[in-house]
């Protein structure tokens, strides 16, 4: 674990080896499991809305810039968070073969450190993402759903049960950016 956090570290703090956004089918991540995230790669419009506390409504966001490329010739996948509203987040997502899960590090210039975050995809083909440190108050977890031709969705969900149940309090449209 100190290997990959070291790993993320020099990665984000470099920038990483850039793809360069946009190039979908023709970026190294397009292969094996890495694909997985792979086929996110990409420059993204974000619209967004979140659940109020009391569960009574959703409120449109303020919509977002995502950007995802593949770094390190298929080592990677690396994305750019940039809310419309200001502020700047990354992802670095490594693939780890001997357990077949992802091991993501999140940075937020809002954040203090760094969260360390594990994946699967499931049988559906979702990646579905668990927050490992710091340890959430309440279970927690985000979902990339599969992409189509449109774009894509995802959600963050919370259990009040312990995972026995889940509900979305946290939305995003991804569609693709234009200029």
């Amino acid at each position: 674990m100190t290997r990959i956090m070291l790993l993320a570290a020099a990665l984000l703090a470099s920038g990483g080896i850039s793809a360069g956004p946009g190039h979908h089918h023709d970026n190294a991540c397009m292969s094996g499991p890495v694909a997985q995230f792979g086929r996110y790669v990409g420059d993204w419009k974000i619209e967004d809305e979140q659940l109020a506390r009391d569960g009574s409504a959703w409120s449109a966001g303020n919509g977002a810039r995502w950007t995802f490329e593949c770094i390190g010739n298929g080592m990677a996948v690396q994305d750019h968070w940039r809310p419309n509203n200001g502020g700047y987040g990354t992802n670095l997502r490594t693939y780890n073969a001997n357990t077949d899960r992802w091991e993501i590090v999140w940075a937020a210039k809002a954040q203090q450190g760094l969260m360390h975050i594990t994946a699967r995809q499931n049988d559906e083909g979702n990646i579905v993402m668990d927050v490992v440190s710091p340890e959430p108050p309440q279970p927690r977890r985000i979902i990339f759903y599969k992409p189509d031709e449109q774009g894509w969705d995802w959600a963050m969900q919370w259990s009040q049960d312990d995972g026995e149940t889940w509900f979305d309090v946290y939305r995003i449209r991804a569609t693709p950016w234009k200029d």
